[in-house]
Protein backbone atom coordinates (compact mmCIF):
# COMPACT_ATOMS: atom_id res chain seq x y z
CA UNK A 1 0.00 0.00 0.00
CA UNK A 2 2.81 2.51 0.73
CA UNK A 3 4.22 1.88 -2.76
CA UNK A 4 0.89 2.77 -4.39
CA UNK A 5 0.63 5.94 -2.31
CA UNK A 6 4.20 6.91 -3.23
CA UNK A 7 3.43 6.24 -6.91
CA UNK A 8 0.34 8.48 -6.81
CA UNK A 9 2.20 11.29 -5.05
CA UNK A 10 5.11 11.14 -7.53
CA UNK A 11 2.78 11.08 -10.55
CA UNK A 12 0.80 14.08 -9.26
CA UNK A 13 3.99 16.01 -8.54
CA UNK A 14 5.40 15.23 -12.01
CA UNK A 15 2.18 16.29 -13.76
CA UNK A 16 1.89 19.48 -11.70
CA UNK A 17 5.54 20.33 -12.42
CA UNK A 18 5.08 19.75 -16.15
CA UNK A 19 1.82 21.74 -16.19
CA UNK A 20 3.45 24.67 -14.42
CA UNK A 21 6.30 24.57 -16.94
CA UNK A 22 4.40 24.17 -20.25
CA UNK A 23 0.75 24.73 -19.28
CA UNK A 24 -2.21 22.45 -18.56
CA UNK A 25 -3.30 22.03 -22.19
CA UNK A 26 0.14 21.02 -23.40
CA UNK A 27 0.53 18.67 -20.43
CA UNK A 28 -2.67 16.84 -21.36
CA UNK A 29 -1.49 16.69 -24.98
CA UNK A 30 1.91 15.29 -23.89
CA UNK A 31 0.21 12.62 -21.76
CA UNK A 32 -2.18 11.59 -24.55
CA UNK A 33 0.49 11.66 -27.26
CA UNK A 34 2.92 9.69 -25.10
CA UNK A 35 0.32 7.03 -24.39
CA UNK A 36 -0.89 6.71 -27.99
CA UNK A 37 2.58 6.70 -29.54
CA UNK A 38 3.86 4.38 -26.85
CA UNK A 39 1.06 1.87 -27.35
CA UNK A 40 1.63 1.91 -31.13
CA UNK A 41 5.34 1.34 -30.57
CA UNK A 42 4.56 -1.41 -28.04
CA UNK A 43 2.29 -3.12 -30.58
CA UNK A 44 4.94 -2.96 -33.32
CA UNK A 45 7.76 -4.12 -31.07
CA UNK A 46 5.57 -6.84 -29.56
CA UNK A 47 4.85 -8.27 -33.01
CA UNK A 48 8.54 -8.06 -33.86
CA UNK A 49 9.51 -9.82 -30.61
CA UNK A 50 6.91 -12.57 -31.19
CA UNK A 51 8.24 -13.20 -34.70
CA UNK A 52 11.84 -13.27 -33.45
CA UNK A 53 10.85 -15.73 -30.73
CA UNK A 54 9.12 -17.95 -33.29
CA UNK A 55 12.15 -17.92 -35.59
CA UNK A 56 14.49 -18.73 -32.70
CA UNK A 57 12.33 -21.64 -31.59
CA UNK A 58 12.08 -22.98 -35.16
CA UNK A 59 15.87 -22.88 -35.47
CA UNK A 60 16.32 -24.60 -32.12
CA UNK A 61 18.15 -21.56 -30.75
CA UNK A 62 18.19 -20.58 -27.09
CA UNK A 63 15.65 -17.72 -27.18
CA UNK A 64 16.40 -15.97 -23.88
CA UNK A 65 16.83 -12.54 -25.51
CA UNK A 66 13.63 -12.85 -27.52
CA UNK A 67 11.61 -14.07 -24.53
CA UNK A 68 13.02 -11.33 -22.30
CA UNK A 69 12.22 -8.73 -24.96
CA UNK A 70 8.64 -9.96 -25.12
CA UNK A 71 8.32 -9.72 -21.34
CA UNK A 72 9.80 -6.22 -21.20
CA UNK A 73 7.54 -5.03 -24.03
CA UNK A 74 4.50 -6.41 -22.21
CA UNK A 75 5.51 -4.63 -19.01
CA UNK A 76 6.14 -1.44 -20.99
CA UNK A 77 2.69 -1.72 -22.59
CA UNK A 78 1.05 -2.03 -19.18
CA UNK A 79 3.00 0.98 -17.90
CA UNK A 80 1.92 3.00 -20.95
CA UNK A 81 -1.69 2.02 -20.33
CA UNK A 82 -1.56 3.31 -16.75
CA UNK A 83 -2.23 7.05 -16.47
CA UNK A 84 0.71 9.21 -15.53
CA UNK A 85 3.87 10.84 -16.76
CA UNK A 86 6.37 8.67 -14.88
CA UNK A 87 4.73 5.41 -15.97
CA UNK A 88 4.66 6.67 -19.57
CA UNK A 89 8.39 7.42 -19.44
CA UNK A 90 9.20 4.04 -17.89
CA UNK A 91 6.93 2.27 -20.38
CA UNK A 92 8.53 4.05 -23.33
CA UNK A 93 11.97 3.14 -22.00
CA UNK A 94 10.99 -0.55 -21.93
CA UNK A 95 9.41 -0.47 -25.39
CA UNK A 96 12.08 1.57 -27.20
CA UNK A 97 14.69 -0.96 -28.50
CA UNK A 98 17.97 0.71 -27.36
CA UNK A 99 16.81 1.33 -23.80
CA UNK A 100 15.06 -2.06 -23.70
CA UNK A 101 18.41 -3.71 -24.55
CA UNK A 102 19.94 -2.04 -21.48
CA UNK A 103 17.06 -3.23 -19.32
CA UNK A 104 17.33 -6.74 -20.80
CA UNK A 105 21.03 -7.00 -19.99
CA UNK A 106 20.42 -5.87 -16.41
CA UNK A 107 17.48 -8.24 -16.05
CA UNK A 108 19.45 -11.23 -17.40
CA UNK A 109 22.41 -10.36 -15.15
CA UNK A 110 20.15 -10.16 -12.10
CA UNK A 111 18.49 -13.49 -12.98
CA UNK A 112 21.89 -15.15 -13.51
CA UNK A 113 23.14 -13.86 -10.15
CA UNK A 114 20.02 -15.19 -8.45
CA UNK A 115 20.23 -18.56 -10.24
CA UNK A 116 23.79 -19.31 -11.43
CA UNK A 117 22.54 -22.34 -13.36
CA UNK A 118 20.92 -19.97 -15.87
CA UNK A 119 24.28 -18.50 -16.82
CA UNK A 120 25.82 -21.92 -17.16
CA UNK A 121 22.96 -23.09 -19.38
CA UNK A 122 23.21 -19.97 -21.57
CA UNK A 123 26.98 -20.32 -21.98
CA UNK A 124 26.88 -24.06 -22.67
CA UNK A 125 23.94 -23.94 -25.07
CA UNK A 126 25.08 -24.84 -28.56
CA UNK A 127 28.61 -25.66 -27.42
CA UNK A 128 30.47 -28.52 -29.04
CA UNK A 129 30.58 -31.57 -26.82
CA UNK A 130 33.82 -33.52 -27.00
CA UNK A 131 33.56 -37.11 -25.89
CA UNK A 132 36.43 -38.38 -23.77
CA UNK A 133 37.41 -39.93 -20.50
CA UNK A 134 38.88 -38.52 -17.33
CA UNK A 135 42.34 -39.69 -16.30
CA UNK A 136 42.50 -39.89 -12.52
CA UNK A 137 45.96 -41.42 -12.08
CA UNK A 138 49.23 -40.00 -13.35
CA UNK A 139 50.44 -41.88 -16.36
CA UNK A 140 54.03 -42.54 -17.36
CA UNK A 141 55.96 -39.53 -18.53
CA UNK A 142 55.91 -39.13 -22.25
CA UNK A 143 58.50 -37.80 -24.65
CA UNK A 144 59.15 -34.10 -24.22
CA UNK A 145 58.38 -34.05 -20.50
CA UNK A 146 54.59 -34.36 -20.88
CA UNK A 147 52.52 -36.17 -18.30
CA UNK A 148 48.92 -37.31 -18.71
CA UNK A 149 47.97 -35.13 -15.74
CA UNK A 150 50.18 -32.07 -15.55
CA UNK A 151 51.01 -31.16 -19.13
CA UNK A 152 54.31 -29.74 -20.40
CA UNK A 153 57.08 -29.77 -17.78
CA UNK A 154 54.59 -30.14 -14.93
CA UNK A 155 52.63 -26.93 -15.76
CA UNK A 156 49.18 -26.26 -17.13
CA UNK A 157 46.17 -28.49 -17.54
CA UNK A 158 45.83 -32.10 -18.52
CA UNK A 159 47.14 -33.41 -21.81
CA UNK A 160 44.51 -35.36 -23.67
CA UNK A 161 45.54 -37.86 -26.29
CA UNK A 162 43.09 -38.17 -29.15
CA UNK A 163 42.32 -37.37 -32.73
CA UNK A 164 40.15 -34.81 -34.48
CA UNK A 165 37.23 -36.30 -36.37
CA UNK A 166 35.31 -34.11 -38.80
CA UNK A 167 31.51 -34.02 -38.52
CA UNK A 168 31.07 -35.56 -41.99
CA UNK A 169 33.15 -38.61 -41.09
CA UNK A 170 31.27 -39.16 -37.85
CA UNK A 171 27.91 -39.20 -39.61
CA UNK A 172 29.14 -41.68 -42.27
CA UNK A 173 29.76 -44.37 -39.64
CA UNK A 174 26.03 -44.98 -39.28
Amino acid sequence: MPFVLLYIVLEVLAIVALASWIGAGWTILVLLAGSVLGLLLARREGIRAARALGVAVQRGKLAHEEATDGLLIAIGGVLLFLPGLITDLLGLALVFPPTRALARRRMVSAAERAAPGLRTARIRYGATVVEGETVTEPGPHRAGGHSAITGPAGRGGPVIDGEVVEDDERHRRD
